[in-house]
């Protein structure tokens, strides 16, 4: 009996809880419910884009950029003080030139890497591992069909450096990986993380709203309360 008081003074602010969070936690699944129910690329209006066939990159003048590179894409970077530029063709091969000179720049190996992770990034002189990847076989925490170097620092972070680009292409912290098992669970997709419209996600979401509506409805509902004689 002596915590009967408690109990009723919990239930009391249960519902005033309940009567602060109830609107939001109704917003929420409301809102997560409709951007789930079309696939991402639909909302992008991608499925309205017409195939057009890809051309290859020709510029009059250019000893890069002719017909026969066939190329997809040029970019320029300043890399070690020079100008470079990274060659992407139409079959998605990358390579880098040596902009002055038109020389090929060979691919990054391990020590050049890891040179540039440690000019690049803070505490990058402090490596645990280098490892190659193909575009094949890249680690789950980087999803990216390319040829890369992992660095991996004392701290647990993860640089990836790719081979062809000389550039740093991503940095996954341990945060981060276990910020992306989140969201995995946070969409149900925990195999490939990127799937935000399926049946079980839009179901479950259908449900948390079903759920969430119904509290808020029962809130109004008003119960007297009722006193018990003492017993003789």
């Amino acid at each position: 009996m002596a915590n009967k008081p408690i109990m009723q003074r919990l239930a009391k602010w249960h519902i005033w809880l309940g009567w602060l969070v109830g609107v939001p936690i109704a917003m929420w699944t409301a809102t997560g419910l409709f951007m789930v129910v079309k696939p991402i690329d639909e909302v992008r209006g991608n499925h309205l884009r017409l195939p057009v066939e890809q051309q290859a990159l020709i510029i009059a003048g250019s000893d890069l950029a002719t017909p026969d590179a066939q190329l997809a894409e040029i970019t320029m970077r300043m890399q070690d003080g020079r100008a470079v530029a990274i060659l992407t063709t139409l079959d998605g091969v990358t390579s880098r030139v040596d902009v002055d000179s038109g020389a090929p720049i060979p691919a990054l190996d391990a020590p050049e890497a890891r040179a540039i992770a440690a000019e690049r990034i803070a505490g990058g002189d402090k490596v645990r591992s280098v490892t190659f990847f193909d575009a094949d076989e890249v680690p789950f925490d980087f999803r990216r069909p390319m040829p890369v170097w992992q660095i991996a620092l004392e701290d647990g972070a993860h640089v990836y450096i790719g081979r062809d680009t000389g550039e740093i292409e991503a940095v996954r912290t341990s945060w981060w990986r276990w910020f992306d098992f989140m969201w995995g669970l946070h969409i149900m997709d925990l195999s490939e993380r990127e799937d935000t419209s399926h049946p079980i996600l839009i179901l479950f979401a259908a449900l948390s709203l079903a759920g969430t509506l119904f509290g808020c409805v029962l809130m109004f509902r008003r119960r007297k309360a009722r006193v018990t004689a003492p017993a003789a």
